[in-house]
């Protein structure tokens, strides 16, 4: 992206002018680390080992799991919504969920919403008097059991914080050792579309803080449930 900086150099000798100083023109040569641990966390594990890590994880963030094959994936979100009282539903505009099988479980069986870029403030609104809000992963690292969101204009922020629940569809595929790989995987998919995510959204779990003497408690300030749902054959 360097190639994209324009008028560096007029600024940065600016900046040594006014405080006096030479700047020292040199090449910065990227070390060669003898070490690397980040890469090595779970670096053989298969993608089922991969999951089991990540059901795991779920454990211990107070988020509740399960695993379904793509034909069940309707009859399964409607159980999973239903547990957590209903709708209002609130969803990114995103056509994986018509490919999923998923416009007439949303539209017809309860009071559902989906995001829509021309409305601004209005979305904010609905998302925060929603019930439920549910988003795809794009990435999923096992280690901390942390969903990866990528938001553009038809995929609003809001809507995995401002409902009361939250509920993360995640392939199977998305799912990798740690955040490492992660990295790894955006900058991948920057140099295929030349592209970078508005905001790039890291969940672990229902909204937590332990600000206060150390003591954790669930549900501060965003959705005080969290549900992922893996769909194995995707």
């Amino acid at each position: 992206m360097s190639n994209m900086i324009q008028n560096r150099d007029e600024f940065l000798n600016q900046i040594a002018d006014r405080l006096g100083r030479k700047r020292i023109s040199s090449t910065i040569v990227r070390p060669q680390w003898k070490y690397r641990p980040q890469k090595e966390v779970l670096k053989n594990a298969t993608q089922d080992e991969l999951l089991d890590v990540l059901k795991e994880q779920c454990k211990k963030i107070h988020t509740s799991f399960c695993i379904t094959a793509l034909k069940n994936l309707p009859a399964v979100l409607k159980d999973v919504v239903s547990g957590y009282g209903g709708g209002p539903i609130v969803t990114w505009k995103d056509k994986r969920f018509s490919q999923w099988g998923l416009d007439t479980f949303l539209k017809e069986e309860w009071e559902s919403y989906e995001w829509n870029p021309t409305k601004d403030e209005e979305n904010i609104k609905i998302a925060e008097k929603a019930n439920i809000g549910i988003t795809i992963s794009e990435i999923t690292l096992a280690e901390s059991g942390t969903v990866v969101l990528f938001t553009d204009k038809n995929k609003g922020r809001t809507v995995s914080f401002l409902p009361s629940a939250y509920i993360a569809l995640i392939p199977k595929s998305s799912i990798v050792p740690r955040i490492t790989q992660a990295a790894v995987k955006m900058r991948e998919i920057y140099h295929t579309t030349g592209q970078v995510s508005s905001c790039i959204n890291f969940i672990t779990g229902p909204s937590n803080s332990a600000d206060i003497e150390l003591k954790l408690v669930v549900g501060v300030h965003g959705p005080v449930k969290a549900y992922y749902i893996v769909i194995n054959d995707l």
